[in-house]
């Protein structure tokens, strides 16, 4: 059965999209049309397409006679972008609260069991992987299609980013903290707590960020005894 130019495209989409969060698409790196074609096995179409798609959620930019770039986050973006998923995902907290059963409850805790065993072990992939089914888990109780759609646009960015804020010091222990106070407020039906918990618990996420992009900076280069130049990774 052939292939329609729709989900060829939006195979074409996926591909590019995985390149570039796994890293082999950097950031400001140029995306050469020809080439990737000729990678994919694909015409100039169905990739246009794809790119078209790519732009669209701000994975990379456009320049008028130049091509198509991998964007670039810097921090002014994550300020940005912080607040306004905090207020996005304290939107789910809440609406999670006022709609959580007894078995969402049930499967919540032994998530967090597992959060704690993570933190406990300082097995710090495994607790960003448990954190993220956590998060995950609160949106498709709160089932509000407009939140996750738009959470799911904003958390794509931040993938770009390819942020690391668990490596603050003693930043795990406090993230642990903050998703047990999330859950505590989800099991008491707390809507209004469980939305500022998880505001919090965004917000202090850009915090961590913050502090170990001024500790980036505040490294001397040996070989030139200037801070080096920053990165918009952490």
């Amino acid at each position: 059965m052939a292939v329609s130019i729709q989900s060829l495209h939006e195979q074409v989409a996926n591909t590019v999209r995985e390149g570039i969060f796994a890293g082999k698409l950097a950031p400001g790196s140029f995306l050469d049309e020809a080439a990737l074609c000729e990678q994919l096995g694909i015409s100039r179409t169905p990739l246009r397409e794809a790119l078209k798609v790519l732009t669209a959620e701000g994975l990379i930019r456009h320049e008028p006679r130049r091509g198509c770039f991998v964007n670039e986050v810097t921090e002014q973006d994550l300020d940005e972008i912080f607040p306004v998923i905090a207020l996005l995902e304290g939107r789910c907290a809440f609406e999670a609260a006022q709609s959580i059963g007894e078995a969402d409850l049930a499967t919540l805790e032994v998530m967090h069991h597992r959060l704690e065993s993570a933190a406990r072990e300082g097995a710090i992939q495994d607790y960003y992987a448990v954190n993220l089914a956590i998060h995950e888990a609160i949106i498709q109780i709160a089932g509000n299609r407009w939140l996750t759609q738009v959470i799911g646009d904003l958390r794509k960015i931040l993938k770009l980013a390819r942020l690391q804020q668990l490596n603050a010091p003693g930043r795990m222990a406090q993230s642990l903290a903050e998703h047990l106070a999330v859950f505590a407020a989800l099991r008491a039906r707390d809507a209004q707590g469980a939305e500022a918990a998880m505001q919090t618990h965004l917000l202090r996420q850009r915090e961590a960020l913050r502090d170990l992009a001024r500790q980036h900076l505040g490294r001397v280069s040996p070989a030139t005894g200037h801070p080096p130049a920053a990165r918009n990774t952490a």
